[in-house]
Parts: C-alpha cells; sequence; structure tokens
C-alpha cells in the first residue's frame, strides 16, 4: 500500500470510530436533559410497547452503566441503563424503544436477528483467532497462514455487515412504536431519530472499518502471491 494511502486508511479507522463514539455520546447527552412531554420513563416506555405486542414474558430492568442498554434473547430481558429506567427524557424514551425492537424482532424471528444470533460463537472464536493467522502469515511470509486469518477474520467481519440491518430495523420498529402509541409527539420526533441516528453511527463505524481491514489484508495477501 503506498504512504499517501496508508496514511489516509490509518486516519480512517482511527478517527472514524472516535468521531463516531463523541456523536453518539454528545447527542444523547444534549437530548438525555430535555424532559419527554408525556413524562413517561423509559422503563414504561418500553413496558408499554411489549405490552402491545403480547409480549408479557419480557421483563424490563435497570443495569448500570451509560449507554448500557441492551436486549437479551437467552433470558428474555429489556435492560435499560438506570439514566433511562427511571428518568422521563426523549433520549431515554427512543433508546428504550430501539430496544424493545430487538425483542420484536425476536418474537417474529426477523431473519437477520437469526443469521447473527448463529454468527456470535462463530465470530467470537474466528476474530480472536484469525489475528494470530494474519501475524505468522505476514511475518513469515506464509501466504497459507494469511490466508486462513482472512477467512476466520471474514466471519467477523459478516457479523459486523448482519449487525447494520438488525440495529437500523430495530429503530425503524422503535420510531414506528413511539409515534403510533402517541408516546412522543410530531415535535419530538426529530429529536427521537437523531438520537438513534447517532447510535447507528457507531455500527456503521466498526463495519467500516473492519471491512477496510479486511480488504487491506486482502491486498497484502495478493501481493505476497504475486512475489511468490
Amino acid at each position: 500500500m503506498p504512504g499517501g494511502m496508508f496514511i489516509i486508511y490509518f486516519l480512517v479507522i482511527l478517527l472514524l470510530p472516535i468521531y463516531a463514539q463523541l456523536k453518539v455520546k454528545s447527542t444523547y447527552k444534549k437530548f438525555s436533559r430535555v424532559p419527554a412531554e408525556k413524562g413517561m420513563t423509559g422503563a414504561q416506555v418500553a413496558r408499554m410497547i411489549l405490552d402491545q405486542h403480547g409480549l408479557y414474558d419480557v421483563r424490563v430492568v435497570p443495569t448500570q452503566g451509560v449507554l448500557s442498554d441492551h436486549y437479551n434473547p437467552m433470558t428474555k430481558t429489556v435492560a435499560l441503563s438506570e439514566d433511562n429506567y427511571y428518568n422521563s427524557s426523549l433520549a431515554g424514551t427512543a433508546v428504550a424503544a430501539h430496544e424493545v425492537g430487538h425483542a420484536i424482532q425476536h418474537k417474529e424471528a426477523y431473519s437477520f436477528l437469526t443469521l447473527r444470533s448463529k454468527l456470535v460463537p462463530v465470530a467470537n472464536i474466528s476474530s480472536n483467532a484469525s489475528w494470530i493467522f494474519v501475524l505468522i502469515g505476514i511475518f513469515a511470509q506464509a501466504s497459507g497462514f494469511l490466508l486462513l486469518g482472512i477467512v476466520l477474520l471474514a466471519a467477523g467481519v459478516l457479523f459486523q455487515i448482519v449487525t447494520l440491518p438488525v440495529e437500523f430495523d430495530a429503530s425503524k420498529r422503535a420510531m414506528n412504536e413511539v409515534v403510533s402509541l402517541g408516546i412522543i409527539n410530531n415535535s419530538e420526533e426529530r429529536s427521537a431519530k437523531k438520537v438513534l441516528s447517532a447510535a447507528a453511527m457507531t455500527y456503521v463505524a466498526a463495519a467500516a472499518v473492519a471491512v477496510l481491514e479486511l480488504l487491506r489484508l486482502i491486498l497484502i495477501y495478493t501481493n505476497m502471491r504475486s512475489d511468490d
């Protein structure tokens, strides 16, 4: 990779995730200070949407940390950070609805969520093991090891790519629910979308970095093979 291209590549993989994290944190912080007009806490928002879809067996619980909100399909639990669980902010409303969106996906066996769940164990193992083979391949100039590392890394990249439609769909479901159920009014809709868009950017950045790194390794492999 030419020097100029490498610098651009390095800046992208370094700065893009940082920008995405700063964006989501600043947006969340801003709208966590804006009270929702209906005055519903995140816990109430989540429970209302869950009940609307007959998901009475899904629990809503508080969890420690900031932006630690998640849905656990194994325990059927929507976990909301304490600020979002107990308080009534636009940020908390949007985040709670988003996590419930995953619970609805789970109920409906949303194809990309099902695929991502199947990829989790594969991605965890392959992503950790891939760099061992990549480093051996690069330093020992062993193209076979490098290729194996690339194949393993590709599984992790696939996981990152599949995550994108899962997160976008959950956000779309979230907006549909909070609007149709009257949880937010028209004037609050744009603000809620900003929170969800900022959160989605972190997944886009992660996927972009993963793809770029995979392409760089493929280029190294191609050059190595041409030198053989």
